[in-house]
């Protein structure tokens, strides 16, 4: 089920189909200069009880897929800084009656979303547009021995991706 709560005027969450995945929306200032988006806001975030300590962030072109990656450890808050990106978010806790549960999401620099993605899950995203730039912030430091990969084609997790062929990295492929 899916429920909206609203926290000061700028911030909406609501769970998603994953347990622990939030999607939050974002209300940025828009005036004739453009547009003023608060990403992060430690109060907000409090209700969570997370400590963020690392951002990233990534720039790819159409086609590119990153991941899927994740740990045991991190909570990662992921938003779409410019362009607009297919992002896939799966189970991959193996004591968890929803093991191989996954599901998707468009964040773009036009809907002002971002996720919020617990420890034991993973994430990829593929780039929609021309380019992309896929920003996140984490709990833990980045540490990719620590880290596990699901090929993005794997067939026990049967992913649905919107592009055939898509442009990957050896750790990717």
């Amino acid at each position: 089920y899916i429920y909206k709560i609203k926290i000061m005027d700028k911030i909406i969450y609501k769970k998603t189909s994953l347990k622990k995945v939030f999607e939050i929306k974002l209300k940025p200032f828009q005036d004739f200069r453009g547009i003023y988006l608060e990403t992060y806001n430690k109060i907000f975030y409090k209700h969570f009880n997370l400590n963020f300590i690392q951002d990233d962030i990534s720039k790819s072109k159409y086609k590119v897929l990153r991941g899927v990656h994740g740990d045991y450890k991190t909570w990662k808050l992921i938003t779409c800084l410019s362009g607009s990106f297919y992002l896939l978010v799966v189970n991959n806790n193996k004591r968890s009656k929803f093991y191989k549960k996954w599901t998707s999401f468009i964040l773009s620099d036009k809907n002002f979303k971002q996720i919020l993605i617990p420890p034991g899950f993973g994430n990829g995203h593929l780039v929609l547009t021309k380019e992309a730039i896929f920003h996140y912030k984490q709990t833990t430091l980045y540490d990719r021995e620590s880290q596990f990969t699901i090929k993005y084609n794997d067939p026990d997790f049967n992913f649905k991706w919107p592009i055939k062929n898509p442009i990957l990295s050896k750790r990717d492929e």
